[in-house]
């Protein structure tokens, strides 16, 4: 018993030194760099690296400040990429909260493995994307539209939506160059398509949401469908 009490009075201590640790390392970098934020800090699994959060940016310094790098932090025992899973997890979002009214809906085989994925009707590597997922079964893609490269990508995100069918008006458009007629009087949530979008930190199409919430920019359809794999189980 008095054993077990030791050591957690010296767990309890440690934690406190690590707590008091990364808020003088979060004042050193905030007083030599005037109006910086720091949003975290944490320490790494390497002795003597604590990681900073800056906006949507992860730097990296010693506990005195001395020295301050942005780069990718590599774990050369397995080859991990450390900087790159946190910056999954820090852009990560909580799939529950999207409002998948707002997007267009395609469901193929059972449905199981469940995607968001941000597109503009005028983007190759949106369609590349769109491609390669035709060809996986046991599916559902919610597609928000996110009108951001051309003047005109408003108007043909408009006649996509207004279609009677939305999916196929989408698919016809992006896998075959199909136009869709516009709709007179019909409007489309352009807006908040757009403030979505601004919300969560999209930045560029197409831009792919697992239900874990984890973020995928560009059109990787393979680290797509292992990370759909991984997330329905």
């Amino acid at each position: 018993m008095i054993l077990r009490l030791l050591i957690l009075v010296l767990a309890a201590t440690l934690a406190g030194y690590a707590i008091a640790d990364e808020a003088s390392v979060k004042r050193g970098v905030e007083a030599r760099f005037e109006g910086v934020k720091v949003g975290s800090v944490a320490r790494t699994p390497f002795a003597g690296i604590y990681e900073i959060v800056v906006g949507e940016t992860i730097f990296y310094t010693d506990e005195k400040v001395s020295f301050f790098f942005k780069g990718d932090l590599i774990d050369a025992r397995n080859q991990k990429n450390l900087t790159e899973e946190r910056q999954q997890k820090l852009s990560a979002i909580r799939f529950e909260d999207l409002p998948l009214d707002l997007a267009i809906k395609q469901v193929r085989g059972n449905g199981k493995r469940v995607v968001a994925i941000f597109s503009d009707p005028f983007c190759p590597y949106c369609k590349n994307l769109d491609r390669a997922l035709m060809r996986e079964d046991d599916i559902t893609i919610y597609t928000f539209l996110y009108p951001i490269l051309r003047a005109e990508s408003p108007e043909k995100s408009r006649a996509i939506w207004c279609a009677p069918d939305r999916a196929k008006a989408y698919y016809d458009f992006m896998l075959n160059g199909r136009e869709t007629a516009s709709t007179a009087g019909c409007s489309a949530p352009v807006e908040k398509w757009l403030a979505l979008g601004q919300k969560i930190g999209v930045r560029a199409t197409p831009t792919s949401f697992a239900v874990n919430g984890q973020r995928i920019m560009g059109a990787r359809p393979e680290e797509l469908i292992k990370l759909l794999a991984e997330s329905g189980k």
